[in-house]
């Protein structure tokens, strides 16, 4: 079975719409002329379904329980992360084309357009994998494809002291945190876990209390009964039909929400979300990036002000919303872990900053010296 013969066969089932299955793959050699065992057929029906199908050659990857990202920067540079940083790949592609097709119609079942008028897309699979291409000529010499594998559940915060990204201990203070109704908002930088850790703080929600998440792409899937899930929509070709995380959260709003969550502030929803927390929706939550906790208040400043919100309403809105900053890193190694968790005060200026109240230790959270506004907070929560 040569590339070219399957190629010839690819083609033709693309412009019959036949199946891939073992009866159209024998059809489509025998119009090829050509007579193959019953093995060859099986092994080029499964080769042919898994590219026209499922995801081809990164299907054994993507299935891996323990595989978190599957990364494609050329035909031979197939990368994983298991939770220890990237691993390179025994995984290949016959060549260049063959990862653009794959992105494309991976794209294509998303309900996304990937071409060379639009040559990246960002989107949500159908089983909740998150899909990121970009095309050359805008990535050099090959397609580049990112996927993010979504767990069919959240971890529970046991589970994450038993991984290490919580200090052994720290579950009962964040699970505290939750309990008492404070808001918070989760930071880190891109793969540090925010997502990961604020599914499973929403698990220890209250079974009585109703979620609703506004999200750019649904990943959030916590472990609770009344979850109520928004996620935002690009524009069509004719450039109608966009939906914002703006949008989400005020309709959220709307939905008569217990905890009002926001997958991820990156723009002007973060005013939308401040005037909601002001307004009686206590222990609303989110994550935002930042490379530390003590910049997430001039992040959300910059934020604000991008959404014409000025610096002096911006935190005095701040500082009435929010109240607790967990700050999560990844360190060389790829262990995910939760680096420091701070309390919002405000200065004699009026701006708001931050205050170390935990840091990691080993044995457990290390108490800094705004361990006192944390306790007083989550007070008999604790």
């Amino acid at each position: 079975m040569t590339d070219e013969l399957l190629d010839a066969v690819r083609q033709r089932l693309a412009r019959s719409g036949a199946a891939p299955t073992p009866a159209g793959v024998a059809a489509a050699l025998r119009a090829q002329g050509r007579l193959l065992g019953d093995a060859e057929v099986l092994g080029a029906a499964a080769e042919l379904r898994g590219e026209l199908v499922g995801t081809g050659v990164l299907e054994p990857l993507l299935v891996d329980p323990e595989v978190t990202d599957v990364l494609v920067s050329a035909p031979d540079r197939v990368w994983v992360d298991r939770g220890g940083g990237l691993q390179l790949t025994g995984v290949t592609f016959p060549d260049a084309a063959a990862v653009r097709r794959l992105a494309q119609r991976l794209a294509a079942v998303a309900g996304r357009r990937l071409d060379d008028a639009r040559p990246w897309v960002d989107a949500r699979l159908p089983d909740g994998t998150r899909m990121h291409a970009v095309l050359p000529p805008v990535s050099v010499g090959s397609t580049c494809l990112s996927l993010r594998v979504v767990r069919p559940r959240a971890f529970s915060p046991a589970e994450l002291v038993e991984a290490g990204t919580v200090p052994p201990g720290g579950d009962r203070i964040l699970r505290a945190l939750v309990e008492a109704r404070i808001s918070y908002v989760i930071s880190g930088g891109t793969g540090a876990g925010k997502t990961t850790l604020l599914a499973s703080l929403l698990g220890a929600v209250g079974p009585n209390e109703r979620i609703v998440l506004a999200e750019d792409s649904a990943e959030l899937r916590p472990d609770h009964p009344h979850v109520v899930r928004l996620e935002s929509r690009p524009a069509n070709q004719e450039g109608a039909g966009r939906v914002t995380l703006r949008d989400l959260v005020r309709q959220a709003l709307r939905m008569r929400p217990d905890r009002l969550v926001v997958g991820e502030v990156r723009g002007a929803e973060v005013t939308e979300l401040l005037a909601a927390l002001n307004t009686g929706h206590e222990g609303g939550c989110g994550t935002v990036h930042a490379n530390a906790a003590e910049h997430v208040p001039a992040r959300l400043e910059a934020l604000g002000t991008a959404a014409g919100l000025d610096r002096v309403a911006l935190h005095s809105q701040l500082a009435a919303a929010l109240s607790v900053v967990v700050h999560l890193v990844r360190d060389r190694t790829g262990q995910r872990r939760v680096a420091e968790v701070h309390v919002l005060e405000r200065d004699p200026a009026g701006l708001v900053l931050t205050v170390p109240a935990l840091s990691w230790g080993v044995g457990g959270f290390v108490p800094e010296r705004g361990w006192e506004r944390l306790r007083s907070l989550i007070g008999g929560a604790l």
